[in-house]
């Protein structure tokens, strides 16, 4: 490992192919549609949870567009964004700010220990290799930096092994799960109605003590566990109260905050 005042120039990063490429034009005008749970849930929660200030160096793996980038730099935080796709720091950098096309179990631009907080919003659970990511975190952090990560819930989100149900004679919407343990790989549409055209990524179910074992591995303690509601509600209806109580009792996404208990570097 190199130490933070290594200043030998660094390999090049290599291209990568990535799934969320192709769909990065999607991507960027959904987060760009009004009130979504990007904009209403998980960014004000992400800037309460790393409480930026000026001169916090702040690394956002995965950033997609870079809209959480921004965001977290309002603060007067130096705020980096590193993703795997081309096309998504393409429409990033059109913004401005400091970004970098890396796969994210290889940030070749980052020095060690050269970070205060490295968040990771929505997209670890859409990597086939989570240890790598978490391994570069842990090398980028300084001691007793954090890592934040943000996932769908793990538990209760997984891909096509759960859904809604209801149930008429008690007037109760309740979640129904077809698996949750054995880890999964599902191809996710990003326009259902337009089949392949639309095109689609990946997501890999993993249970919850997978991640904890991950974070532990690579010596970080976990200091903040949160569970984020939706922010929505059902329109008049028959079923409103009953759709109402159930995004009240079904968290839709998991916060986990942990801090680099461990110098990886020793």
């Amino acid at each position: 490992m190199r130490s933070p005042g290594d200043k030998r120039p660094r390999p090049a990063a290599k291209s990568h192919d990535t799934s969320w490429g192709g769909v990065a034009e999607w991507y960027a005008s959904h987060l760009s549609q009004g009130e979504t749970y990007h904009s209403e849930v998980v960014v004000p929660h992400v800037k309460r949870v790393v409480a930026a200030v000026p001169g916090m160096r702040i690394l956002d793996l995965a950033c997609g567009e870079g809209s959480l980038v921004r965001e977290l730099a309002k603060s007067g935080a130096v705020v980096h964004g590193s993703d795997i796709a081309p096309e998504l720091i393409v429409l990033a950098k059109k913004q401005g700010g400091t970004f970098h096309v890396a796969d994210a179990g290889a940030l070749t631009f980052a020095d060690d220990a050269s970070y205060d907080v490295v968040v990771c919003v929505l997209a670890i659970q859409n990597m086939e290799r989570p240890e790598k990511a978490i391994a570069e975190a842990a090398r980028v952090l300084r001691p007793g930096g954090r890592l934040v990560l943000v996932l769908n819930h793990p538990v209760l989100r997984i891909p096509k092994r759960s859904s809604w149900g209801f149930d008429a004679a008690n007037n109760v919407q309740y979640r129904r799960l077809d698996g949750y343990y054995l880890p999964s790989k599902e191809k996710m549409l990003a326009h259902p109605g337009r089949g392949e055209a639309g095109g689609h990524t990946w997501s890999f179910q993993r249970p919850l003590d997978a991640y904890m074992k991950l974070l532990f591995n690579r010596g970080f303690a976990v200091v903040g566990f949160e569970e984020w509601l939706s922010h929505k509600t059902s329109e008049q209806g028959p079923r409103k109260a009953a759709e109402d109580r159930a995004r009240k009792e079904f968290p839709m996404f998991l916060m986990i905050e942990a801090r680099l208990a461990l110098d990886p570097r020793t």
